[in-house]
């Protein structure tokens, strides 16, 4: 049975009134009586309160620093007159003492409009006797037959009583709709209403020409607030910190430390995204040494990183003598935190969390995502000096904008909650990204067809744009070669250290042809390689590219050790399609020798098919101990000697559909044609050309003096074709 009660961290209240606000039908009035008044609160609630024709807001004890601080004001008062005008000063000067956030100044001016317009009628009690907090959902005419609530308990018209903080305070509140329930509540509300001191609209046109709010700003005034709106308070932080021997004190490194330990305070992460050589594994080191130090002695810190970066990050570290706090898992490991093995810490042990590389994370639906996200969002049970139960998170990656936008948001959703953001302007993330990622889509489905390039750039470009304005910049610490050149004393800090950024000129288009033979053989490649059937092309006749998509046509209970087998599969079909086009491109040696491994491979699945023991370990290089020989028992003893159970990684043709055995022996036999037909091709005209190139003009003196040649973009084409041309 359905209980009436319910509490802020299970069904948060604002959610509560939004339910009643989309599914009550003549929602007409909406009353409160509360104790104490956020503006932001009021913010929040007030769009879900848009069709209510009547809103009566009755305060009681304190109404915060933007309408209400000082008790004298109202409760000591008893002359309306003076109250209004002691309520008046108070006003004035709360208003400019406030801690700017866009929030609170969008609270502040809706509620002002709001008042001024009738669409808000609000009073103060000026008893010190008003505890009550209850709020009443009412139809125009309420009686018996027709719908109504009332909400009583402990939550007023706050951040925290509306349950949008993060994590949200225990608030327990019960919802009633009985006739009688009702009816008493609203008779208690009109008595307590017609005691009280209205606020009228003029008192607050009053009121706001005595304050910013309605005043023009200076261009002064403006340039502080884009200040604080880009900055937010970084400019006032005297941060320093002593170095040790061998590093530099560079002020690019120590601007993009106060305003990333700024970000990760403010909205519990960011990303670092300075351009390579600005030494980013510094930065996010001296970042965790600052938290290290804000946050106490308990703090625990876990670094995640690319193995080929191991001797990097742990070096920094221990120089930096902030060793002791931190544990490193590499990318591909993320289990052994999760299951506390090899002497890691527990998920919620760790208060920052460092992911080197974190584009690699970009993807929801990649196994090793679930299992950071696991990390990244399991509460902190330390209680350090810096507040709350959220992790703090540092994204490191020097190619933030090779991300699709459904990258960044998954990328941000490590960090973000999706419902209740706390980046400023943002109430739903998924909301926010969903047309920048159908536009996205659109715009990348337009390759295909005859779209022209230029339009193509253009509106991706404009989809980075309005990501970067809106989102990116609040949680973004970048610094572009073109920034730290463009600035005194960043360039200063390059030259102290003999930086020097290579200056790339455009690359030369040069043209090489093949002939009519080779062409055909190259396109009818193109073809197989691509023209995979799936369900847009039902009609397909190349690749299925099965050896990777294994886990696809798993059945029964095996199928349930992949929750998004499909997805991921998808991902790594067109991952390797991609490899297979770029290897043709690249070079006819280089593709030859992916053919060829790809036919191995294949045939090696279709062997464990013939032996009944199926491999999928995919953290283990299984293809890798195949191609040296090694027998399947071989492999399995070795695997199993590693820490693996046989049971999770050694499956049987009949955990199979029929139908993957088939699509193996299609590709092979596809990949075998290809082979044959490409082991004759001797000619490669790209590479003749290239040499060409190399001989006549790119090592010719008086060329390269002139710096004609910085690079070559070869372009082909075709014999006898009416084709333009194919870019490489």
């Amino acid at each position: 049975m359905s209980s009436k009660f319910f509490n802020n961290i299970e069904s948060p209240l604002i959610e509560k009134f939004k339910g009643i606000a989309e599914n009550m039908h003549d929602f007409h009035t909406f009353q409160a009586v509360a104790g104490y008044f956020r503006s932001s609160g009021y913010f929040k609630l007030r769009k879900h309160l848009e069709d209510v024709k009547k809103i009566q807001i009755l305060v009681g004890i304190n109404i915060d620093n933007i309408f209400k601080k000082h008790d004298k004001s109202l409760l000591m008062l008893e002359g309306e007159d003076e109250a209004r005008a002691q309520y008046t000063q108070d006003f004035i000067k709360d208003v400019m003492d406030a801690k700017y956030s866009a929030e609170v100044e969008e609270g502040i001016l809706q509620l002002c409009d709001d008042l001024a317009s009738g669409k808000v009628e609000m009073r103060i009690d000026k008893s010190k006797n008003l505890h009550a907090k209850f709020y009443l959902c009412l139809p125009e005419e309420h009686n018996e037959n027709s719908d109504g609530w009332v909400i009583m308990g402990s939550s007023n018209i706050s951040d925290s009583g509306l349950g949008t903080t993060q994590p949200p305070r225990y608030e327990l509140n019960v919802a009633m709709k009985d006739y009688e329930d009702v009816k008493y509540c609203k008779e208690e509300f009109e008595k307590l209403w017609n005691e009280s001191i209205p606020l009228s609209p003029e008192d607050i046109a009053r009121i706001r020409k005595k304050t910013h709010l309605d005043n023009m700003p200076t261009p002064y005034e403006l340039y502080i607030k884009v200040l604080i709106d880009a900055f937010g308070n970084q400019v006032e932080d005297n941060f320093t910190m002593s170095l040790p021997e061998g590093y530099m004190p560079l002020k690019y490194q120590k601007d993009a430390v106060i305003q990333g330990f700024q970000m990760l305070k403010e909205y519990n992460g960011f990303f670092l995204a300075d351009v390579v050589g600005t030494g980013k594994t510094v930065v996010g080191t001296m970042i965790a040494k600052r938290f290290i130090e804000e946050n106490g002695k308990d703090t625990n810190v876990l670094i995640v990183y690319p193995p080929a970066l191991k001797n990097n990050w742990e070096e920094t570290v221990k120089d930096f003598k902030i060793t002791k706090y931190v544990q490193f898992v590499s990318n591909g490991s993320l289990d052994k935190v999760l299951e506390e093995k090899n002497n890691y810490k527990g998920p919620e042990e760790f208060d920052l969390i460092i992911v080197d590389e974190a584009h690699n994370f970009r993807s929801d639906s990649a196994e090793r995502y679930d299992e950071l996200q696991r990390i990244c969002k399991t509460p902190r049970v330390n209680e350090g000096f810096i507040e709350g139960v959220r992790k703090k998170v540092m994204l490191l990656s020097a190619t933030p904008l090779n991300n699709r936008p459904e990258d960044f948001l998954n990328l941000i959703l490590l960090f973000q909650d999706a419902r209740n953001p706390t980046i400023d302007g943002i109430n739903n993330l998924n909301v926010k990204f969903q047309p920048w990622i159908k536009r996205y889509k659109e715009a990348m489905a337009k390759r295909h067809k005859s779209v022209d390039s230029k339009e193509l750039l253009s509106d991706v470009d404009m989809i980075y744009e309005e990501m970067r304005t809106e989102v990116l910049d609040k949680i973004l610490v970048r610094r572009t070669r073109k920034n730290l050149l463009n600035n005194d004393d960043y360039r200063a800090d390059l030259d102290k250290q003999g930086i020097k950024f290579p200056h790339i000129e455009r690359p030369n288009e040069c043209i090489y042809q093949m002939d009519s033979k080779l062409s055909a053989l190259f396109y009818h490649t193109i073809s197989i390689l691509t023209d995979t059937r799936d369900a847009d092309n039902p009609d397909g006749e190349g690749l299925n590219y099965a050896r990777y998509r294994a886990i696809e046509f798993l059945t029964g209970e095996a199928r349930n050790k992949y929750k998004q087998a499909q997805q991921v599969t998808t991902l790594l079909q067109g991952i390797y399609r991609v490899h297979m086009v770029k290897r043709l491109e690249s070079s006819f040696s280089a593709f030859k020798t992916s053919l060829h491994t790809f036919l191995r491979i294949t045939n090696d699945m279709i062997k464990m098919f013939e032996e009944n023991k199926i491999l999928i370990a995919p953290d283990y290089d299984v293809k890798g101990m195949m191609a040296k020989d090694m027998e399947l028992d071989q492999i399995i003893e070795n695997l199993v000697e590693k820490g693996l159970s046989e049971k999770d990684f050694v499956y049987e043709s009949s955990d199979f559909s029929d139908e993957l055995l088939e699509l193996l022996q299609d590709d092979a036999a596809k990949l075998a044609k290809l082979c044959e037909r490409w082991d004759k091709v001797s000619a490669d005209p790209k590479l003749d050309e290239f040499i060409s190139l190399l001989n006549n003009e790119l090592f010719d003196e008086n060329r390269n003096a002139e710096g004609n040649y910085s690079g070559i973009f070869l372009r082909y084409i075709q014999t006898g074709s009416t084709i333009n041309g194919l870019r490489f």
